[in-house]
């Protein structure tokens, strides 16, 4: 029976191969694929080719950038930064630890008209949300509402796992810095009738569908939601339980969007954070009519510990989101930087090209 032999190992001192015997090698098999021998294309730079393609970047990523530039700049908006730390600040006094509650009023004008849905937004400033064990910090089964982690949340939560002996609900860094500011505006009608119009401010639909109905989730029971969230206590910088949010039974616990919003990190120091909507509920009025406003203030949340800004925003939005000029500027600018490629190239080229003929020529 003949026997296979690998002709390596004889090479390298083996035993040799039987007379006969049929020698294994490594040899690929002898086919296209591992041969290499697959059919393959691979593009021929030449300038008839690569000069219309920058040509065509450069009149296709301008009007687009222009488009988006303009439209980002039709946004109306509008910035009210109340962080209180100019002397001249109606919010300077809140500063003091033993001014609370504390409320300042800011009074500013709006130029022009905001037409259509208006969004409140709170913006903060030198605030690392992004720091590793920052985001770590949450337990996202009990937020989901599991009655294991409600009583026995994660460790990654310390150290605000734990308060008195009692779990914390809900727990981590993330949730005990919760943002909790409250915000008022008022519109000032006219001298003759100084009474201010309040401004409605839709505080439900401001979170993720997913987070509302997905991730967060109150825990299950028969009873009120205080009997649900018994034997845990409050975050220490929070001033009440998370069942005590909201009055609407729908906007409160976990499911509170004010505390969704919150729990979704930014990924950059500066950011805003929706908090309000002004609906419009006229197509024949403006949303917020050009005019006199003031900012009624509750100042809970301190930021000058760590030098950040506190600031409200109201802002307009269109088909591409809110106010985003560095997205039409960077379409501009590499159109731009295509286009004077391609002329650059074609000159080049025009000029080798006819050094090029004329050297033929005169060879011959």
């Amino acid at each position: 029976m003949a026997m296979n032999c690998n002709a390596k190992d004889e090479v390298d001192g083996g035993p040799p191969c039987a007379p006969g015997g049929a020698a294994k090698t490594r040899r690929p098999d002898n086919t296209a694929f591992k041969q290499q021998r697959l059919p393959a294309w691979q593009p021929i730079l030449t300038a008839g080719t690569v000069l219309p393609t920058f040509f065509v970047v450069g009149l296709i990523f301008i009007p687009i950038g222009i488009g988006i530039f303009v439209t980002s700049n039709n946004i109306r908006e509008v910035e009210i930064d109340y962080t209180g730390t100019e002397p001249s600040s109606p919010c300077n006094k809140c500063l003091s630890p033993n001014v609370t509650p504390c409320v300042c009023t800011i009074n500013f004008t709006l130029e022009k008209a905001f037409e259509g849905n208006v969004f409140m937004y709170y913006g903060l400033s030198n605030f690392y949300q992004n720091h590793r064990r920052y985001v770590k910090s949450r337990d996202d089964s009990q937020l989901n509402g599991d009655a294991g982690a409600l009583i026995n949340p994660s460790k990654e939560c310390e150290p605000y796992r734990k308060n008195e002996d009692l779990p914390v609900a809900p727990c981590g860094a993330i949730a005990n810095s919760m943002f909790n500011d409250t915000l008022e505006l008022f519109l000032v009608s006219n001298e003759s009738d100084p009474t201010p119009t309040p401004i409605t401010l839709k505080k439900k639909g401001i979170a993720w569908w997913t987070d509302k109905h997905v991730k967060f989730r109150n825990p299950s029971g028969a009873g009120s939601l205080e009997e649900r969230f018994k034997g845990t206590t409050k975050p220490v910088n929070w001033r009440k339980p998370v069942y005590m949010l909201d009055s609407d039974e729908d906007n409160n616990g976990f499911i509170n969007e004010d505390f969704i919003v919150w729990m979704r990190t930014a990924a950059l120091p500066t950011f805003r954070k929706l908090y309000r909507l002004i609906e419009q509920t006229s197509d024949l009025r403006p949303t917020l009519p050009a005019g006199q406003y003031y900012l009624n203030i509750t100042y809970n949340y301190p930021v000058h510990s760590f030098d950040g800004r506190k600031r409200m925003i109201l802002s307009t939005i269109s088909w591409m989101g809110g106010k985003n000029p560095f997205l039409g500027i960077a379409y501009i600018t590499v159109g731009s930087i295509s286009f004077l490629l391609g002329v650059v190239l074609l000159v080049i080229n025009h000029k080798y090209r006819n050094s090029s003929n004329t050297a033929d020529t005169m060879a011959f």
